[in-house]
C-alpha cells in the first residue's frame, strides 16, 4: 500500500489506482503523469486497501480493477460508494467482464473502461469522472445496457414509473438525456442552462430515484421509456 501526497484542495484531480497488477498499475500511472491536471495519490494492490485508502483520504476518482484478491473490485465498490464524500468509481475490465460490469454498474460504479483503451481515452475518462459525468467504453455499452435491460435487472426498489414520480418535468428532460448518453455540457447546451444548475438537476434525479450514479440514472430512463 502507498502513502498519500499531501491534501490539496482545488488543485488537480485526486486519483486512487488499485489493480493486483503491478504491471497495470505502472502503465495507468504514467499514462496520467502526462496531465497536469490529474494525480494518482494512491494505488493499492487489492479491493480492501482501496477502501481502506479511500476512507482515511477521500479521492475524486478510484479506478478499480474488477478482479482481485482479498476483497475484489465488486464487492469493493458496494463499500466505495457508502463513503462520505464517496469518489466517482470507474471500473478498470476486459470485454470478457461484461457480466462483471453489469453488476458493478448495479452496485453504483459510475462506469467502466476496457484496459486496452488508449492513453487520451484514459486521461478524457478521469476527468469525465471527477465533473460527475457517465464513464463509459463504447466497444461494450450497447452490450451491458441491452443484458441488463433484457435480463430484467432493476435499480433499486420499486418500478420506474413509481420511482420517477417524484420528478419534476425539468428533471425527466435531464433524466432522458441521461438515457442517451449526454454529458453535462451537452445537456446543458441542449436546454440553455448553466452546468451547475444540471449538476444540480442530477443530484436531485440521483436523490429521488434511489440511484447510485448516472449510470443507473440512464438505465433507469431506459426502464421508463424515457430513452431510445
Amino acid at each position: 500500500m502507498s502513502d498519500l501526497h499531501g491534501e490539496r484542495p482545488g488543485g488537480p484531480v485526486r486519483v486512487l489506482l488499485a489493480d493486483d497488477e503491478e504491471m497495470i498499475r505502472h502503465g495507468v500511472r504514467l499514462i496520467l503523469r502526462h496531465a497536469q491536471d490529474i494525480d494518482v495519490v494512491a494505488e493499492a494492490a487489492n479491493g480492501a486497501e482501496a477502501v481502506e485508502l479511500a476512507a482515511r483520504h477521500p479521492v475524486d476518482v478510484a479506478l478499480v480493477d474488477i478482479r482481485m484478491p482479498v476483497l475484489d473490485g465488486l464487492a469493493a465498490i458496494e463499500q466505495l460508494v457508502r463513503l462520505d464524500p464517496k469518489p466517482q468509481v470507474v471500473m478498470l475490465t476486459t470485454f470478457g467482464d461484461e457480466e462483471n460490469v453489469t453488476r458493478a454498474l448495479q452496485a453504483g460504479a459510475s462506469g467502466f473502461l476496457l484496459k486496452d483503451e488508449g492513453p487520451q481515452e484514459l486521461i478524457s475518462a478521469v476527468r469525465a469522472a471527477a465533473a460527475g459525468d457517465a464513464v463509459l467504453s463504447p466497444g461494450v455499452t450497447g452490450h451491458v445496457v441491452r443484458r441488463m435491460l433484457q435480463g430484467g435487472g432493476r435499480i433499486g426498489a420499486g418500478t420506474a414509473d413509481e420511482r420517477l414520480a417524484a420528478l419534476t418535468d425539468r428533471e425527466r428532460e435531464v433524466l432522458a438525456m441521461l438515457g442517451e448518453g449526454l454529458s453535462n455540457l451537452e445537456i446543458g447546451r441542449r436546454l440553455e442552462i448553466g452546468l451547475g444548475t444540471v449538476k444540480t438537476h442530477v443530484g436531485r434525479i440521483l436523490d429521488k430515484t434511489g440511484t447510485e450514479s448516472r449510470v443507473q440514472a440512464a438505465l433507469l430512463a431506459h426502464q421508463a421509456g424515457l430513452a431510445g
